[in-house]
């Protein structure tokens, strides 16, 4: 290349620099003008190009909504749900009263067979203070008693023939213990029955029928 060349060549250049310097500031100042005439459309391409800023815009956002939503929830005071029973649970039932007990029927033909029956009976209902086993050699007291049953085995009366005098709270103990035990077994064969037992009575306050003992040591 000559140096007349060369020479042109380095003028052209030094006129063309200035000019490429002028495009780069005209286009600065425009974007600067867009950007103050509309700044909506340069945030939103400061969010088109940083996902992470328009991630925590959009938590934020929804954060807000759902305060909103508890605040009204929490003014308004929601009705609690009704409580459903559980599958398979059977509704609670009213209780029914128990039926009568019907009194028992004692087929006996003379008060000495009654006199068994109503043994049992008695036993039956104080198993707990039935002494059990062989009675001690000794005995608290011991009582004859006569008990009078009418045709419904309601007792009627008690009449002491060998009363435990000493021990006045056993009298009154047995002659209790007699009319809980009614009704008797019905007499049905009699009509109605006067019969006598002897009543043996340990210190612990259970007892034995004479009918029924087991005897004593």
């Amino acid at each position: 290349m000559s140096i007349a060349t060369s020479a042109t060549l380095r003028a052209t250049l030094a006129n063309t620099t200035p000019r490429w310097r002028d495009l780069d500031a005209c286009a600065v100042a425009d974007a600067h003008n867009e950007k103050l005439q509309n700044p909506c459309s340069h945030r939103k391409s400061a969010m088109n190009q940083n996902p992470k800023s328009r991630t925590t815009l959009l938590a934020s956002t929804a954060t807000s909504v759902a305060a909103i939503m508890a605040s009204c929830t929490s003014n308004t005071g929601l009705v609690p749900p009704m409580q459903t029973p559980a599958p398979g649970a059977s509704p609670p039932v009213a209780s029914r009263p128990a039926a009568p007990t019907l009194p028992a029927v004692s087929g006996a033909t003379s008060p000495r067979a009654y006199r068994r029956d109503a043994a049992t009976h008695i036993y039956g209902k104080n198993a707990e203070r039935v002494f059990q086993g062989p009675l001690p050699p000794l005995l608290y007291a011991i009582g004859v008693l006569e008990v009078e049953v009418d045709g419904q085995g309601r007792v009627t009366g008690t009449h002491w023939l060998r009363p435990p005098k000493h021990a006045p709270e056993v009298i009154a103990e047995i002659e209790r213990t007699v009319h809980q035990a009614a009704p008797f077994p019905t007499p049905v064969r009699l009509g109605r029955v006067t019969y006598t037992d002897t009543w043996l009575w340990d210190k612990s306050g259970r007892f034995q029928l004479d009918t029924l003992t087991e005897g004593q040591l």
